[in-house]
């Protein structure tokens, strides 16, 4: 451990000389605001800030204005972009009084307009800048849970003592902009631009017309959206002040620019602005600063939702700038480290021990082969060990030229660790230890963040996968693939929802449903609509009278919500079915010879809405090789398009897919999801059946001879089957029991169905009572009935009865002889 390089109390106390020698470095013009944000990253990197600003009076002296910020957007704290002078917030009293404020979360909340919402504690910090002349404010802000120490503090001190304003808004009546410059009036568009500007968008002063539009015409179309979200006011408030896009070229490529701007609010009579530089991203200096991956690292962290995000963020930051073999990053969870990102990815890359570990993409570390990094977790300190250490082989090995390990602090206690390899010998300089110091913190308070985040996505899904069916049951003659994709846009449960019902006579029902809105309430509903939907269709309801009994349901729940479905009764036998929609989108077909067709099923409106609503049935024909497919809005529909673009699009993918294997075709058609809705999608292709039943049918008349003419019937259906007359006697006693009972202990229609398939027999008798027969426990011998559903049980291979439609349906099958 002698060899240990490590940033303790020792380079804490050197980090104000650190810092003072980085801003004597900062040559560049003080008036620029590139100058202005290498100081401002000075906070991040020597005071351990999380977001640093500058606040200035604007036109007139009021409002105070943001002029320049970095590290995390200022909306995650509630900060404003602008201050009252003469109002309660640590800018205007910093102002007015010329002294620092150190404001932790329980001073904070004293001033009413330092943030708009307290979204997360934090420790402020306020100082007069430029020499303290009450003319500008820095404004920093720190995670930590004791705030700003000493050493932070001055070294703050240091950094708004290096703070020079620039002036705010357009130059001022004759002052010409600076060559590479902007200012847009953002209420007219009206644009004033250096000559640099010009150059690079290869316009003439005398041919350009002053409008923003102009300019935005020469750039490329793919970068325009980007673009407008910064010409934007809306978008401005929120914080984007920087990006590259590219602008188009008489001949070549196009050129790659970089705009970086702020926006100017205004005052009485005057527009707000937005001002900044544009310049050649070619020729701007590279970003190899330590402050800017900081600052880069920092702004990635901010808009990474889950752990994997988080990691990929840090590897993306750290690993190519610090040239670096290999990196792992892993979350602590109960004194064990679970590996979320391994840089490579690939086994061999890493040591013998972690491959002899690798059970899952995602494997556990071995810690308890590691104690150098154990004690670097318990110590909390980032620990470096140069080329030759003497460390255990499941860390030589990561890094043979040279190891830094980092723990990854967050809310008092260690959120994980990472680990940062060289294969050959690395000098790890100041610069480059306070690099990884200033990562680490960000790294651990973003993937505590990521990993509550993570956890309640979790939850959320659960809870929707259990109102979804586990799996789809196996078809003949069809194969049915579904698929559910979440929203990403939030943590709410959705209301897309699926099912495919396998009904008697070889029928099969699709089911496809929206609910209206996305939360608790709306998947409670689905998971009802989706059971209600199930129990009429077993029941045996035709598909409009299923869909007609939804919609009662619904409007008796008295919900505020509504929704839509298509149901779709396939017969797998004939090739054919029922399409009933309720406000929903139509079924597209893609037929065996590639053609595709949006069918025209004609609609009811959504469930929940009309009490006495018609629901129409529209017949489909599916010839074999036909893939039935059944969407939700979110796959089809934007805020840039009409849903029939989307459904032109949704069935073009459907053309030219490959339906060999409709889980590819699923996948391929979600690749391009929106995702800012949920989505469901369920796909059937029709293959037919290899072997379809014969089947016939007799209504049985209350008539004294019924049973007899049933039995007639039975015997004339076998003989023309095939049925050898030595092997109807068993059938003929099952139809003369359930006839019987039918008759006797029932009243209206009762109907006889014979259905065979290779060498079984299925008898089906259908009456309309819901009562199932019940068989008796015992039978004495002077009883006279009772004994019909026993001999119907001892001569059939298996029986039952269903639901069909009001009344029920008592069925037996028996095996014939080969």
């Amino acid at each position: 451990m002698a060899d240990v390089v490590s940033e303790g109390a020792a380079g804490r106390r050197t980090r104000t000389l650190r810092a003072e020698g980085a801003l004597k470095t900062l040559t560049t013009d003080p008036d620029s605001p590139e100058r202005l944000r290498r100081v401002l990253e000075q906070a991040l990197v020597f005071a351990r800030a999380t977001f640093a600003a500058v606040y200035a009076p604007g036109q007139g002296g009021d409002p105070l204005c943001l002029v320049e910020s970095v590290g995390v957007p200022r909306t995650f704290y509630g900060l404003r972009d602008s201050y009252t002078r003469s109002g309660r917030s640590p800018v205007a009293e910093v102002l007015r009084t010329g002294h620092p404020l150190w404001l932790g979360p329980a001073e904070l909340a004293v001033f009413p307009e330092s943030r708009r919402t307290p979204t997360r504690e934090f420790s402020l910090a306020a100082l007069p800048g430029h020499g303290g002349d009450g003319g500008i404010c820095l404004l920093a802000v720190s995670e930590e849970a004791a705030g700003f120490d000493s050493e932070d503090r001055a070294c703050l001190e240091l950094v708004a003592d290096a703070v020079i304003g620039p002036v705010l808004g357009r130059p001022a009546e004759g002052e010409e902009l600076q060559s590479g410059a902007f200012s847009l009036a953002m209420d007219s568009g009206r644009v004033e631009v250096g000559d640099d500007i010009l150059d690079l968008f290869g316009l003439a002063r005398e041919a350009f017309d002053g409008k923003v539009e102009t300019l935005l015409g020469l750039t490329v179309p793919e970068d325009l959206p980007s673009l407008m979200s910064v010409v934007e006011a809306d978008h401005m408030s929120i914080g984007e002040r920087e990006l590259e896009f590219r602008v188009l070229q008489p001949t070549g490529p196009p050129k790659w620019l970089r705009l970086s701007g702020r926006l100017v609010p205004g005052g009485e009579g005057r527009p707000a602005r937005l001002v900044g530089t544009v310049g050649d991203a070619s020729t701007l200096r590279s970003d190899v600063t330590d402050v800017a991956r900081v600052q880069r690292l920092a702004a990635a962290l901010a808009v990474a939702g889950t752990v994997r995000d988080v990691s990929q963020a840090v590897v993306s930051a750290l690993r190519g700038p610090l040239q670096a073999d290999r990196i792992a990053l892993a979350e602590l969870e109960n004194d064990r480290l679970v590996v979320t990102v391994l840089d490579p990815p690939e086994p061999e890359a890493w040591p013998e021990l972690w491959r002899m570990e690798w059970r899952s993409e995602w494997p556990d570390a071995p810690v308890r082969a590691m104690p150098t990094l154990a004690a670097a977790l318990r110590e909390g300190r980032a620990q470096i060990w140069p080329a030759g250490a003497a460390l255990e082989p499941a860390l030589a090995d990561v890094g043979p030229g040279g190891l830094a390990v980092l723990p990854l602090p967050a809310a008092g206690r260690m959120a994980g660790a990472c680990l940062i390899g060289w294969d050959s010998p690395h000098d790890f300089g100041t610069d480059e230890r306070a690099l990884l110091t200033a990562s680490a913190g960000l790294a651990g308070q973003a993937l505590m963040r990521a990993h509550a985040f993570d956890a309640e996505h979790e939850l959320v899904g659960m809870l929707q996968r259990q109102l979804l069916p586990r799996r789809l049951p196996k078809l003949p003659g069809a194969v049915a693939v579904a698929r559910y994709l979440p929203s990403t846009a939030g943590l709410e449960l959705g209301g897309d929802w699926y099912d495919v019902i396998p009904l008697p006579d070889n029928h099969v029902a699709l089911v496809i449903g929206d609910v209206q809105g996305h939360s608790a309430g709306a998947a409670t509903l689905m998971g009802q609509m989706r059971t209600a939907l199930r129990a009429y269709a077993v029941e045996g309801h035709p598909p409009d009278v299923v869909v007609s009994h939804a919609n009662r349901l619904l409007m008796d729940m008295e919900t505020d919500l509504f929704a839509t479905c298509a149901y779709v009764d396939v017969d797998l036998e004939e090739g054919s079915a029922w399409c009933v929609r309720a406000g929903h989108l139509p079924p597209v077909l893609r037929h065996p010879d590639g053609g595709t067709e949006i069918a025209e099923a004609e609609g009811g409106p959504p469930l929940g809405v009309v009490t006495q609503a018609d629901f129409p049935m529209s017949p489909l024909r599916l010839q074999p090789g036909t893939v039935l497919a059944l969407t939700t809005d979110g796959l089809v529909e934007t805020t840039e398009e009409d849903i029939d673009v989307g459904m032109d699009r949704f069935a073009h993918g459907l053309a030219v897919s490959d339906p060999t294997d409709l889980g590819l075709v699923a996948d391929a058609l979600l690749g391009n999801a929106r995702r800012s809705d949920d989505v469901a999608l369920l796909l059937l292709r029709y293959d037919g059946m290899a072997t379809r039943p014969q089947r016939e049918g007799w209504t049985v008349w209350r008539v004294p001879q019924a049973v007899g003419q049933a039995r007639r019937f039975t015997r004339r259906t076998l003989r023309t089957w095939g049925v050898p007359a030595d092997d109807m006697d068993a059938v003929l006693l099952v139809v003369s029991e359930l006839v019987t009972n039918a008759l006797v202990h029932t009243d209206g229609r009762v109907r006889l169905d014979l259905t065979r398939i290779n060498h079984r027999l299925r008898v089906a008798v259908t009456d309309g009572s819901p009562r199932t027969p019940v068989k008796p426990t015992s039978i004495g011998w002077e009883a006279t009935g009772g004994r019909g559903i026993l001999l119907v049980e001892a001569v059939s291979a298996v029986w039952g009865t269903v639901p069909v439609s009001g009344g029920k349906q008592v069925w037996s099958e028996l095996t014939l002889p080969e």
